[in-house]
């Protein structure tokens, strides 16, 4: 005689976790975080720095605990203590006046970064005009703006913002972008620019960095085969916001950026059998595996990791934070 199976009440719904790589911190987050933690082991605490070293709270706060002081502004650091300035970047006026109150200081503006601030002050040099593709407001596009003088650079946001803008001169243009737009939305503006400006001159290589790029080929790659796709990141780091959009239009039934665990309506949940999981370039792994087990706790989980791209690149620090 068959006996009919009955689940235990204690059986857990079945939930394939597709984990997207490269994922998390990149080499530019690596080493801000890296120069924070040096500059403390150096010159003790506090030290300040100039806004998020990079947009992640627990990141923040972490670097709060050991003895570093968040401020928006340079007026906010005293003359006596070090000052560490973002890895997104900023305006020149900002070293300027700290080498004029004679304060020590450290840049921790991710190389990428500065690679952009570099091309905007070619092509000032070169009587240019700089069209900078980017999100208004957001720290990075701040300190690219500020690298040259003012009038000398417009900010271009959108498909409609190319069709709106008057030059003073079509032959003398060009443009530089944001390092984490989404690569196809900022496809879309550079081919309008080249439709209007046949003569602009671009960037030597992509502005748009490898790890925003590779991370959202691997959100690509997770969010066809997923109901539910989860971005791990702040609300205000540029690329985790990217990385949700991308998810959602890549097939995903519905995306949301969280900043942890904490933050799953686990409502989100039903009849979802396969979530993709992924973190900006800000986000910590340990909130990744916090998602995780989260996951753990009330599914029977598999994880599978979808690997599209391995990341190799490492920045030094400055060498007056080596061998600290």
């Amino acid at each position: 005689m068959e006996c009919a199976y009955f689940p235990s009440p204690m059986s857990k719904p079945s939930l394939s976790v597709l984990l997207a790589a490269p994922r998390g911190f990149c080499a530019g987050v690596d080493r801000a975080i890296q120069i924070v933690e040096q500059a403390l082991a150096k010159w003790g605490a506090p030290v300040f720095v100039r806004h998020e070293i990079v947009h992640n709270a627990h990141v923040v706060k972490r670097l709060e605990a050991m003895g570093a002081v968040f401020v928006e502004e340079l007026t906010e650091c005293p003359d006596d203590r070090p000052v560490v300035f973002s890895a997104h970047g900023v305006p020149k006026v900002v070293p300027a006046e700290a080498a004029r109150r004679q304060m020590t200081y450290v840049d921790a503006t991710c190389p990428l970064v500065s690679k952009v601030h570099a091309e905007a002050q070619r092509h000032a040099r070169n009587g240019l005009h700089t069209l900078l593709i980017g999100h208004e407001g957001h720290p990075e596009v701040v300190g690219t703006m500020g690298q040259i003088d003012a009038g000398s650079m417009t900010l271009i946001e959108t498909v409609e913002d190319v069709d709106a803008f008057q030059p003073v001169d079509a032959q003398k243009l060009a443009y530089v972008t944001q390092t984490t737009l989404s690569v196809d939305d900022t496809k879309d503006i550079v081919t309008a620019l080249r439709l209007r400006f046949p003569h602009l001159a671009e960037p030597r290589k992509d502005d748009i960095c490898y790890a925003t790029t590779n991370r959202q080929e691997a959100v690509k790659a997770i969010a066809a085969e997923a109901q539910l796709v989860l971005v791990i990141g702040a609300a205000n780091s540029s690329n985790s916001v990217r990385l949700k959009e991308v998810a959602e239009r890549s097939g995903a039934n519905a995306a949301y950026l969280i900043a942890s665990a904490d933050n799953i309506d686990w409502s989100w949940f039903d009849g979802v059998t396969t979530l993709g999981l992924t973190a900006g370039a800000s986000a910590p792994e340990t909130l990744v595996q916090g998602v995780i087990a989260a996951c753990r706790a009330r599914f029977d989980v598999s994880v599978q990791e979808v690997v599209t791209a391995q990341e190799d690149v490492v920045f030094r620090i400055p060498r007056a934070l080596e061998n600290v």
